[in-house]
């Protein structure tokens, strides 16, 4: 198992972490991370991902990220749910195609992660996207990257295991044991707080009232419709998209996957 100070020294080196078995991963505990006031899934997602984890020196002992099934045996997700600097530990395994967070789908260990190598943690955080690579293939089905997000006021959908009632004491909170539904839309850049939105940052306005992601669903998919009528993926849960009380008040902020293809792209080759 890694050490934060070991891991530390090796994200600022490489970026790159290197796990086996249970070897340890940060992921974080604040931020956006589950859906307030979402709804139940209504549909099958089988590339939705979780990654559970803790986080002890907070008093989480049962929490989660999300991803995104994009490759047979490759998940997308946040950074910051892999940075050991937050001091949250992944428990070493992926589930994929469930809409179960302890139950179904199919369960890998984590083999490789990789951060981007210009992530930092921040308000907001930059570059905020990570793979990470399961130790075998699984047979659901990945998710398209779409080829750019749709322009402010396109539909979309937020998914993710998060709490569905934000607390502020993490030793509070109760992650979904089933997956949850938002339905949202691309928000205008002036829709978030100033210099929060950006090329690669996605502001996130929900089109129900007083709903958005938040503890537990940072990582988690932010899906559009294609031509062809399918889900398709453009983002992952970053966290808030504006100093707010509340994860409820919105809006938030996701990392726009679009915008890293050629980055994914060319890390899963150059580790596969």
């Amino acid at each position: 198992m890694f050490s934060r100070k070991s891991l530390g020294r090796v994200l600022g080196r490489s970026a790159v972490v290197a796990v086996a078995g249970a070897a340890c991963l940060a992921v974080t505990a604040g931020g956006a991370g589950a859906i307030v006031n979402g709804g139940k899934a209504t549909e099958a997602y089988p590339f939705m991902a979780s990654i559970p984890i803790k986080a002890p020196a907070m008093g989480l002992t049962d929490g989660v990220c999300g991803a995104a099934l994009i490759a047979p045996q490759w998940v997308v997700t946040a950074a910051h749910c892999l940075d050991m600097e937050i001091g949250s530990i992944p428990k070493g395994t992926v589930r994929v195609g469930s809409d179960q967070r302890k139950s179904g789908g199919e369960v890998r260990e984590i083999a490789q992660a990789v951060l981007h190598p210009r992530y930092s943690q921040n308000t907001p955080n930059r570059n905020d996207i990570a793979l990470v690579r399961l130790d075998r293939p699984v047979t659901q089905k990945p998710v398209p990257i779409a080829a750019r997000p749709g322009r402010p006021g396109t539909p979309t959908r937020i998914i993710g295991f998060g709490v569905t009632e934000s607390k502020p004491d993490p030793a509070d909170w109760k992650m979904s044991p089933r997956l949850n539904q938002l339905d949202t839309r691309r928000g205008a850049p002036s829709e978030c707080g100033p210099g929060y939105a950006s090329g690669t940052r996605l502001c996130t306005v929900s089109r129900v009232p007083k709903a958005m992601a938040c503890n537990g669903d940072s990582g988690s998919p932010q899906l559009q419709r294609g031509r062809n009528g399918r889900w398709e993926l453009i983002g992952v849960t970053s966290g808030p998209g504006a100093k707010s009380p509340s994860c409820a008040e919105g809006p938030g902020l996701y990392t726009s996957v679009p915008a890293y293809a050629e980055w994914l792209d060319r890390t899963i080759r150059a580790y596969s």
